[in-house]
Formats: structure tokens, sequence, C-alpha cells
């Protein structure tokens, strides 16, 4: 199990190896010297924390890429038939209920680390992992809460060598080299409003917003560690409503449509036009609104001030199977790009307004869908008078998962690195506070307080961690 007193016992180790040459101890090394005898060719150790659904299909995704070495298998419920694959799959990996207790028996061997895990249970994985010098490769959104997030950017700050990636896919899919292109080449620019969506039905809309208290307590499965899957989060009783993907329902564990799909759809926008934090998040619709888990329908508007010589720009997100955003002349089709990863194995089911964002500038219009989804220029008559005005866009030199193992061998360089992404976390934290709190916030960028609301303040922190986890926050 991790402690503290084990932290500083690894860490002398690993310094003394450091000091003496070491060079006969591989457990006395640090993942980044092991690399460097070992040689730039060599496919990368990597640890994965979450290895069903989600986990599997991620874990299948670094192994396709044959750069790397998969030497661990972590996951709260080994004994659950949805683990069997991977387990199966890789016979040479250990295998570890807790990953402190991972971390704890074979770190030294342990390079870079995938976390494909509930979203409240990013922060202590990537937090023991960057204070132990591993890279860290984390689900979307980074974290749940804004302070959460705070100080695992911090963290990665303090620790330059260590590689973080977050895992938005569409960061190394064509929508992000074309925005990139089109901003470059002066095609898009002046962006004052954005309308992003998603309008599918999601796992709470089978819920009662009426409720008055958190779901009953049920019997434990037996081959899961609850324990282990709540990790720093509040206790809460097991129940089969959290667990499969069902905490993406509740506001203690999930981050709803906002966090989920948000970080596909207004990713490059977010990146590109130098968004940073909003001054203001206004909740305008909250069908269904309860204190446990997230709207029927949400409508939240996050207003941007000036950056540099960008115009002010308001963000406007809709979520909800009926509260379909309006859409200029011209729109045309909504399609789903089938590009678009599978879910636990299943596809994007189609809606009459599939995920998306609608992008407003002085002179253009654009319309663009979500994940890797390229931009078109609307309406049509328009797209067509601009073609040959339109620059070439480079192709992807590797994959969002190649991306992050050749980052760790030296060769690129992350593109959504938590510097990156952690504000547009950031984002989303605030969002679902003014969904929370069904009410307007207004958020100071420079002093990162609310100035409106003490309650609201104080939720940027949320609740303390629980008994025997306050050490991740002091990494």
């Amino acid at each position: 199990m991790f402690t503290r007193r084990n932290f500083l016992k690894t860490s002398g180790l690993v310094t003394a190896g450091l000091a003496m040459g070491g060079l006969n101890s591989v457990n006395s090394m640090s993942a980044a010297s092991y690399s460097n005898i070992k040689g730039a060719n060599r496919k990368v150790n990597l640890a994965c924390v979450g290895i069903g659904n989600r986990g599997a299909e991620i874990i299948n995704d670094f192994d396709r890429t044959g750069l790397a070495n998969i030497v661990a298998l972590c996951d709260v419920d080994m004994g659950a038939p949805h683990t069997q694959a991977m387990i199966a799959k890789f016979p040479k990996a250990k295998l570890f209920k807790d990953f402190r207790e991972m971390f704890d028996k074979m770190g030294n061997e342990i390079e870079a680390v995938s976390a494909a895990i509930p979203d409240f249970a990013h922060f202590p994985v990537s937090m023991l992992a960057m204070s132990l010098g591993k890279h860290i490769y984390v689900e979307k959104p980074m974290a749940r809460t804004f302070h959460e997030a705070e100080l695992m950017m911090d963290a990665a700050k303090r620790n330059p060598k260590v590689v973080t990636q977050v895992g938005n896919q569409g960061h190394s899919d064509a929508n992000y080299f074309q925005f990139k292109a089109w901003q470059d080449a002066g095609i898009i620019k002046d962006v004052t409003e954005v309308t992003a969506h998603m309008n599918g039905g999601r796992r709470w809309h089978s819920l009662d917003p009426n409720i008055y208290k958190f779901p009953a307590a049920e019997p434990v499965p037996e081959t899961l560690n609850w324990d282990s899957w709540l990790s720093a989060a509040q206790y809460h009783d097991y129940n089969k409503r959290y667990h499969y993907g069902d905490w993406r329902c509740w506001y203690d564990f999930g981050m709803g449509a906002l966090g989920d799909w948000g970080a596909h759809i207004v990713d490059t926008v977010h990146e590109f036009l130098d968004l940073g934090l909003p001054y203001e998040i206004t909740s305008l619709r909250c069908d269904g609104h309860n204190d446990y888990f997230f709207p029927m329908a949400s409508t939240i508007l996050f207003r941007f001030p000036r950056r540099g010589d960008m115009p002010a720009l308001d963000l406007t997100w809709y979520d909800g199977v009926n509260n379909i955003p309006p859409v200029p002349a011209g729109y045309g089709t909504s399609d789903i790009d089938p590009n678009i990863p599978t879910v636990a194995g299943g596809k994007l089911q189609p809606t009459s307004l599939n995920p998306g964002k609608i992008i407003y500038s002085k002179e253009l219009t654009f319309k663009g869908g979500s994940h890797g989804s390229t931009l078109t220029i609307i309406p049509e008559e328009k797209a067509k008078e601009m073609e040959s005005k339109l620059p070439e866009v480079p192709k992807s030199p590797s994959n969002h998962f190649a991306n992050f193992l050749l980052a760790c061998m030296g060769e690129e360089k992350t593109r959504s690195p938590f510097e990156i992404h952690g504000p547009l976390s950031q984002v989303f934290s605030l969002g679902v506070m003014a969904q929370r709190l069904n009410t307007k916030i207004l958020f100071d960028r420079n002093t990162k307080e609310v100035t409106n609301n003490a309650f609201a303040n104080a939720m940027l922190t949320q609740n303390p961690p629980r008994k025997g986890w306050e050490e991740f926050y002091k990494m």
C-alpha cells in the first residue's frame, strides 16, 4: 500500500542509484534513466489502470501502436467478466486491484501509466504517477473539480520531464490541424460566438429528478474493491447505479454531458482562440434540476473577455434530447463522424442534431462536429466562394496514443498535455457548478475565485478527501 514512508524510501533509492551510477540495478533507477540505457527504439513500459470497457479499448489502442510494453494491469474489479479479455491478452503483465500497491511493488518497472477510470478518480492516480516521475495518460475530462485540475497542472510544471496527455483524441485528428491551419491563414478570425451541443439521451434520463436521497445500499459484488473504487471521493454505500459508467450521472462522481462531450467538441475552439477561463457562467436552462444528478436538459452560457486582438466571445452549451439549439440558414445536414471512437463497444446513436458546434465570426460561419470532425463553411455558396482561399492542411504525424508514447521517448510533444487541457477541464467544472446551483457565477480570472457567491467559491475545492487520501493533495 502506498504510504509517505514508502514514497520517501523509493525516492531515496532512486536518488542513490543515480548518484552511484547504479547500472547493475534497474530497480534503483528512474524510468528516464532506464530509457537511456535501453535505447530509443525500445517499447515504453506501460501500466494500465482501468482495464474493462473504455479501459480495454484504450489498452488495445496503445497496443496497436507497437510502441507499448504492457507490464501491469490494475482494476478494482479484477474478477469481473469485462476485465478478463485484457488479462488473457497480456498474460505476462502483473495484476493489481489498487494502483497504490502497484506503484509500491513494481514502480521502478513502470515508465508510463494510462488511466481510464471514473472522472473523480483521475486525480490521485495522476498525482502519484507524476510524483514518482511516471508519464501519465488520463482520459478526459482531466479532473472533476477546479482545484484538482489546478493541482495537476502545477504538478506537471514541477515535473517538466514527465509527459502528460489527456484523452481527447480529436487533438491528433484532422480538426486539430485544420483549425490551426485555417486560423494561421486568417480564415478563422474575429470569432464572437460559439454554440456547442450534445443532444443524445444520457444515462440519467431514466432517473427520477424528484429524488430526495442517494440510492440505497446494496451488497458489494464479491470481486469488487469498493473502497479503492471510491478513492478520494466522499464515502457512498455501494449501489449498482454508481457502477459501470453510471457514475457519470452523479455530481459527486462525474461531469455530465458537458465534461463527457465538451472535451471533444470545444477543445480546438478553446485552445486556438486562447479562451482560458470565463468571467461569467450562467445556467440559462436546467430541466429536472435536483441536488444529486445532472439535469435532463441544460443550457449554459460561458462569457470570455477580449484576448489580445481577439474580440470577446460567448460560448453557449446545450444538452438534453429536446434542447436543440437554433441553427443558421444554410446549415445543411447533421452527420455523425464515423471515426468517433466506440464507447464500451457501442456506436453513437444518431439524433435530430448530432454532437457538434457552430462558430460565428464577423465574416464567416463554420459548422463542425465532434472529436476529429473537420469544419465546413456555411452556407454552401459561401464555402464554394472561399474554396480557392483555403490553405493546405497537414496530416497528423501520429494518432493520440502513438503521440503519447513517442513523447515518452522524447521524439514528439503531446498535443493535449495538462497545461493545454487543464484550463478547459476547469471551464467544465465551472459549468457543472452553475448547473448544480442553477445560477449565475461571476468569476475572477486573475485570482481564480468566484466573486458573487461564497458557496460557489467553496465548490471550487469541493469536499475534503476521504481519510487516508489526503496525501495526494500535498504532493
